[in-house]
């Protein structure tokens, strides 16, 4: 009787343990997979902005920025995740011939590393590889000790570590709900090769940090003789992004702002009958332009378009 006893107690914790690891495995596997969809929603916007940048030295016919991430790596069985992302951004420039003149291109790799097991209150990992160039092979430097920004070649390779971290609130009684996210970073240019030229004075190890306030809604649609739909929205998207060179720089102090800070806010707002698409606003300042051999230009500006990327925009069917 007390073997037999024994025994169910036995396989009873046995069940019991087998029982909670299963629901442990489940948890990192949810959470693997909800963590890859965080990556592809923290990434940047790609936009579209007539005039580009008011306020810049050069005039703009439209400006426009093509970046996504390829998720080559993203198994609900692995808390790692590695993307490739493609970055290109041209300035349509003002001119009889409407030329771009040197276009950037940023073509890299990021790996990601899940820290937490929470989606809802997520932290992770990100390091990042990125080859920047202008497509130019002509001297960086005039005859005359100036930069060339015609025809003058721009490359550089840089690391960026970052730590990512953000919650999402509870939905309220119209389902809608809010998101902060957070980036802290650290970007470090020297390790690699790069255009001699950028010895003049360029950011070369810059701190980061990036906020992100996004609302998210639930809207429904009813169709004649058709289920109805209930759409999870993101509304809009408030970004705010500080980098700081902390380098040395030829005749700037460690205090220069004028040169060594990059701000940027933007807000990105949705209509209802929109599908994946803001309107976007920005102001900022350029202490250092970083679309490529611009880098000595530093300038407050404003940018007018629309946005996109990886949104929040996802339908189900319902019953009442």
């Amino acid at each position: 009787m007390m073997k037999s006893l024994l025994m169910l107690l036995v396989f009873g914790f046995l069940a019991i343990e087998v029982s909670a690891q299963d629901s442990l495995i489940i948890k990192r596997e949810f959470a693997n997979i909800q963590y890859v969809n965080l990556y592809k929603e923290n990434s940047d916007l790609a936009y579209t902005a007539p005039l580009g940048e008011l306020g810049a030295p050069s005039k703009y016919v439209i400006n426009g920025r093509l970046t996504t991430t390829y998720m080559l790596l993203g198994s609900y069985k692995s808390s790692i995740a590695f993307a490739v992302i493609p970055d290109f951004t041209v300035r349509v420039r003002n001119e009889f011939s409407a030329g771009v003149r040197t276009p950037s291109y940023r073509l890299g790799g990021a790996l990601y590393a899940r820290l937490s097991i929470s989606p809802d209150n997520y932290k992770y990992g990100e390091l990042a590889f990125t080859h920047h160039s202008n497509g130019q092979d002509q001297a960086a430097i005039n005859s005359d000790g100036t930069i060339n920004t015609r025809t003058g070649n721009f490359n550089a390779n840089y690391l960026t570590l970052s730590y990512r971290f953000g919650h999402l609130t509870l939905a309220s009684a119209n389902e809608s709900y809010y998101s902060f996210n957070h980036r802290l970073g650290f970007q470090w240019y020297k390790f690699f090769r790069y255009e001699p030229a950028l010895d003049l004075g360029f950011g070369f190890t810059r701190v980061l940090y990036n906020f992100s306030w996004r609302k998210y809604e639930q809207t429904e649609r009813n169709a004649k003789n058709k289920p109805k739909v209930k759409t999870e929205k993101e509304t809009w998207r408030l970004n705010t992004e500080v980098s700081y060179a902390v380098n040395q720089i030829p005749s700037k102090n460690f205090g220069h702002i004028q040169k060594r800070l990059n701000a940027e806010v933007n807000f990105n707002y949705s209509f209802p009958f929109m599908n994946n698409v803001f309107l976007m606003a920005a102001v900022g300042y350029y202490g250092e332009d970083n679309y490529n051999i611009y880098f000595q230009d530093h300038y407050g500006y404003l940018r007018f378009g629309l946005s996109s990327g990886f949104l929040r925009n996802r339908s189900r069917h319902y019953d009442n």
